[in-house]
C-alpha cells in the first residue's frame, strides 16, 4: 500500500514563536528609550536652576553687595587655576595641558555656583573624580586622593551649596562625598598622605554651618514679616475702634436732634391753630419715624459698644468745656497757654454743628494726651481762631523737659488716626508733624457750617 511505502517524516524542532523577534526588539527600544530620558532629566537637572535662580545676595540693598558673592568667587578662580595646574604638573607629573584643564574644570564652575550652586557641583564633583584618579598614579608622599586646591574649593561650592538647598538635598550631597572619598581613598598608596578624611569633615562643617545660616536668616525674615503684619493688623484694629468710638459719640449728638423733631411733630397740631386733619396725620407720622429711628439707633449703638465699655451718660463735651480740660492738664504737670476769641467773636460759633463742635473738642484733647505721652513737661500753646468759614485750632508744644506721667489717662489712645478720622467726619483737614527744636505742632481747620463732603 501507498502508505505503507512512504518512510516516516523525522522529527523537526518546534518553530519559535513569532513574536520573539518583537519582543527583543521592543525590549531594546525601551532600554534606549530610558537611556535617553535619563539623559535628558540630567541635562534639564543641570541647564535648569533648583529653587531661586537669582543670584546670591541678588536682593541685598547696595550694588557693592549684590557684587560681593561674585567677586568673591572670581578671586577663588583666579587663585585656582594657576595653582592647581603648578601643583599638578611640578609635584604629579601631570601633562600641562591635563593639568590646565583639570584645573578650569574644577574651579570655574564656582562662578556658575554664585547663582546655580548644584548644577556647579555636578561639575566640580566629576573634575574632581577625575583629578583624584590622575593624583592616585603619582607617587608616595603626596596628598591623596585630593589635593589641597581640591578640599578649598569643594569646601567652597559646600558652603554656596547650603546657603541656597534644602536639607535633604545637603545631606544627599555630603553622603555622595562620603562614598567617593571612601572608595577613592582605598585605592590610595600605604606611602601617600590620606585627604578623603579631611574632605568628608571639612565638606559637612561646611554644610551644617551654611544651612544654620540660611535658616538663621529665613526665620528673621519670617519674624520680621510677622511683625509687619501684625503692625498692619494693629493699625486696621485701631482704625476700626476709633470708628466705632466716633459713632458712639454723635449717637447723642444725633439722636438729640430726633428727638427735638418728635417733640415739634408731636407738639405741632397744639402749637399751631387751624391745622387740617391731613396736616395733623402728617406732623404725627413724622413723631413715629422719629421714635422709630431712635430706637434703631439704641439698637446700634449696642452693636457699637464692646463688651468692656461701660455706658456713657454724661453729656458730649465741646468748646466750652475746654478751660476746664486745660485746668486739668496743668495739674498734670504740663504748662500751657490757651488763646481763644474774644466774647465778640464767640457768637460766630453759634454756626459749629454739634459734630465740629465735639471734633474739636476731642483732636485739642488727643493732642495734649500725646504730650502727656510723649513729651512731659513741654510747655503747650493752644488757639483757637475763626475766619469767615472755618474753625481754626493749633496745638503746638516744645521738646519734654520732665518724665511721663504714669497717670495720664486722657484722650481715645489713638493719637493722630482719631485725628484724622474726626477731621475726615466734618469735612475738615489736620496737619501734624515735628518741629524743628524736638516739639510737635497739630494745625486743624474743621467748617463752621456743615459741609456735605459725600464721604461715609
Amino acid at each position: 500500500m501507498s502508505s505503507a511505502s512512504t518512510p516516516p517524516e523525522p522529527d523537526r524542532a518546534p518553530p519559535r514563536p513569532a513574536t520573539e523577534p518583537d519582543g527583543r526588539r521592543v525590549a531594546l527600544q525601551r532600554a534606549t528609550a530610558g537611556v535617553r530620558e535619563g539623559l535628558g532629566r540630567a541635562g534639564s537637572f543641570l541647564s535648569a536652576p533648583s529653587g531661586q535662580a537669582e543670584p546670591l545676595l541678588a536682593r541685598a540693598p547696595k550694588r557693592w553687595m549684590r557684587l560681593l558673592p561674585l567677586v568673591v568667587a572670581l578671586g577663588f578662580v583666579a587663585a585656582l587655576i594657576p595653582v592647581t595646574v603648578q601643583v599638578l604638573t611640578n609635584d604629579y607629573g601631570v601633562d600641562g595641558g591635563l593639568a590646565g584643564a583639570l584645573g578650569v574644570a574644577q574651579a570655574a564652575p564656582l562662578l556658575l555656583a554664585v547663582s546655580r550652586p548644584l548644577a556647579a557641583w555636578c561639575i566640580i564633583i566629576v573634575a574632581d573624580v577625575l583629578g583624584a584618579i590622575v593624583t592616585l598614579s603619582a607617587g608616595d608622599d603626596r596628598p591623596a586622593p585630593w589635593t589641597a586646591m581640591i578640599v578649598v574649593g569643594y569646601v567652597v561650592v559646600c558652603l554656596l551649596l547650603s546657603l541656597r538647598e534644602s536639607r535633604r538635598t545637603l545631606l544627599g550631597i555630603w553622603l555622595v562625598t562620603v562614598v567617593v572619598s571612601l572608595v577613592l581613598g582605598a585605592f590610595r598608596d600605604d606611602g601617600s598622605q590620606d585627604s578623603s578624611v579631611l574632605l568628608i569633615v571639612l565638606s559637612g562643617v561646611a554644610l551644617l554651618l551654611g544651612a544654620l545660616l540660611r535658616e538663621r536668616g529665613e526665620q528673621q525674615r519670617r519674624l520680621v514679616e510677622q511683625e509687619t503684619i501684625s503692625e498692619a493688623e494693629r493699625a486696621r484694629r485701631t482704625l476700626l475702634e476709633e470708628r466705632a468710638r466716633i459713632a458712639r459719640e454723635l449717637h447723642d449728638v444725633v439722636a438729640h436732634h430726633m428727638s427735638v423733631i418728635t417733640v415739634q411733630a408731636d407738639s405741632a397740631p397744639y402749637r399751631l391753630d387751624g391745622l387740617p386733619e391731613a396736616a395733623r396725620e402728617e406732623f404725627g407720622s413724622i413723631a413715629t419715624s422719629a421714635r422709630e429711628s431712635l430706637t434703631e439707633m439704641r439698637r446700634l449703638l449696642a452693636v457699637l459698644r464692646s463688651e468692656d465699655t461701660p455706658g456713657e451718660r454724661a453729656p458730649q463735651p465741646g468748646l466750652s468745656r475746654l478751660p476746664h480740660l486745660v485746668e486739668a492738664t496743668v495739674r498734670a504737670g504740663i504748662p500751657i497757654d490757651l488763646s481763644r476769641p474774644e466774647l465778640s467773636v464767640l457768637t460766630q460759633l453759634a454756626d459749629v454743628t454739634p459734630a465740629v463742635d465735639l471734633s474739636a473738642y476731642r483732636i485739642v484733647q488727643e493732642a495734649l494726651s500725646n504730650v502727656m505721652r510723649h513729651a512731659p513737661g513741654a510747655r503747650t500753646t493752644i488757639t483757637v481762631s475763626l475766619d469767615e468759614e472755618h474753625l481754626l485750632i493749633l496745638v503746638v508744644n516744645g521738646p519734654p523737659t520732665g518724665t511721663p506721667d504714669t497717670l495720664e489717662h486722657s484722650g481715645t489712645g489713638h493719637g493722630l488716626v482719631g485725628m484724622r478720622e474726626r477731621v475726615r467726619l466734618v469735612g475738615g483737614t489736620v496737619d501734624a508733624g515735628p518741629l524743628p527744636d524736638g516739639g510737635f505742632r497739630v494745625a486743624a481747620q474743621l467748617p463752621l457750617t456743615k459741609k456735605e463732603s459725600g464721604t461715609a
